[in-house]
């Protein structure tokens, strides 16, 4: 029986690819770094250019002669008109862009929002309008009467006029970029490059004294320190709610050496966690405590997933705009096609991975912290049941579906990842028999069914149960 005491918190894995910190992520999903960092340039800019100005205004330099303006009033003037003009911008394009991407968020998914706040090109966009509008009231500031005349910035008046240029470019490149980036092909494709990237990340491909050496093993077997853990260990709970987002693996991993026990995570990143409900479970019981503040330190959670150590969170949002467009009201069955090819290459980049078996060891390979990565068959189902579920009775769908999976099953590296793929097509070929009327659709059905299975003769097998 196992007893409780309170965690929360995340960091990563030293066998995975690296991937931004979870730091550097929840940087980069904010609208004011990128900016903040342009606006500091800027006054830095200003800052060198009303010097040489200064220069230029006690005779210990001259300035080319291109570079005039006609007094201070019309210095005043061109400030002016630029500082209006930039800001008046960015508020009328900004306002009407966001609109547009809440209007394809109904369509593709709350995600758009989330990625127009990420996109370095937008913050980009933003930084340099506001830069440039903070520098030209910063130079509109500093036209100053003294007794020995009227100070006006001539240099950062022309470069105030260079930056109202530099702004028309971004403002050409904005346009064109938001128009690209809500088509729904970019989308998906974008999705789909994020999956690859996740599965780099989390499933490496690894060199074959590698994978012999992960074999290596010393100390308690996994199955006796699982059933040890089970009848004696001391449960973590969690004290926030939310989605887990980053685990901080490698010090978990030290923590648990250091104390010489070992901790089985309950869950991994994407699963939701309630407070008050066990995060993890720790053998022996005396190490709990210690853990207990280590997973304080080494997890994250937060309102939302994140592809931080989730692949099928990517998965998720392919199958998410893959049903939408399969609704009775928006019909489109040509974008679900779309997500079904772009699912079929990702699972088809991960059955040519050795999946890890989610048991990390300390320097001496005995086994420290065991936490339940994602199967192969989970990652498959959750590519293909809603999407099956939705296209009953759609001949070309479930034709596009069984012709991923014989795809798929090409990338595939053992018997067990090819079982799981046929009963996949097992379920989609009862439900077209179920839903499909047409002789002709069906006996197409069959074909691309029996290039899956393998057997034209085999018949469709009725039963069994995987993960999902």
């Amino acid at each position: 029986m196992t007893e409780e005491l309170p965690a929360h918190r995340a960091y990563g894995r030293p066998t995975r690819q690296k991937l931004p910190s979870w730091r550097w992520e929840e940087l980069r999903t904010t609208f004011w770094l990128v900016p903040a960092i342009l606006v500091a340039a800027a006054v830095v800019l200003f800052a060198i250019t009303v010097s040489i100005d200064f220069a230029a205004y006690h005779h210990h330099l001259t300035l080319p002669f291109w570079i005039r303006t006609e007094g201070a009033d019309a210095g005043r003037e061109v400030l002016t008109a630029i500082a209006a003009a930039v800001i008046t911008v960015v508020g009328v394009v900004f306002s009407i862009t966001i609109l547009a991407l809440t209007l394809a968020s109904q369509q593709f998914g709350p995600r758009m929002m989330r990625n127009f706040v990420r996109d370095v090109g937008n913050q980009v966009t933003l930084g340099v309008f506001v830069a440039t509008f903070v520098y030209s009231v910063l130079a509109l500031g500093s036209i100053t009467s003294s007794p020995r005349g009227t100070f006006v910035p001539e240099l950062s008046i022309f470069v105030a006029e260079a930056l109202l240029l530099l702004n028309l470019a971004v403002l050409i490149y904005f346009i064109h970029h938001i128009a690209k980036s809500i088509q729904l092909p970019e989308v998906i494709a974008g999705i789909a490059r994020d999956l690859t990237r996740a599965i780099d990340a989390e499933f490496p491909q690894l060199s074959a004294h590698v994978v012999g050496e992960r074999l290596e093993e010393s100390g308690r077997t996994v199955a006796e320190l699982l059933q040890l853990i089970e009848e004696s260990g001391k449960r973590v709970l969690a004290d926030t709610s939310g989605y887990l987002q980053f685990v901080g693996y490698a010090q978990l991993v030290e923590i648990a050496t250091a104390t010489d026990g070992v901790i089985r995570l309950d869950h991994r990143p994407g699963h939701f966690l309630m407070a008050g409900r066990p995060l993890a479970t720790v053998w022996p019981e005396a190490a709990a405590a210690q853990v207990a503040q280590a997973l304080a330190k080494a997890h994250v959670t937060g309102p939302h997933r994140t592809l931080m150590q989730d692949p099928v969170f990517a998965i998720d949002q392919l199958v998410e705009i893959a049903i939408r467009a399969l609704s009775p009201a928006v019909n489109d069955t040509f974008t679900a096609l779309t997500c079904i090819d772009w699912l079929a290459a990702g699972l088809s980049r991960v059955s040519g991975r050795v999946l890890d078996e989610g048991v990390y060891r300390d320097r001496l390979r005995r086994v420290r912290l065991i936490e339940f990565d994602p199967s192969y068959a989970r990652m498959v189902n959750r590519a293909f049941d809603k999407v099956r579920q939705s296209s009953s009775g759609m001949p070309a769908v479930i034709i596009r579906m069984l012709d991923s999976l014989a795809a798929i099953s090409e990338a595939t590296t053992s018997a067990e990842q090819r079982a799981v793929l046929a009963r996949q097509a097992d379920m989609i070929m009862r439900s077209a028999e179920e839903s499909v009327r047409e002789p002709n659709d069906l006996e197409d059905i069959r074909v691309r069914y029996h290039r899956v299975v393998g057997e034209p003769g085999m018949p469709v097998a009725r039963g069994g149960s995987q993960p999902r």
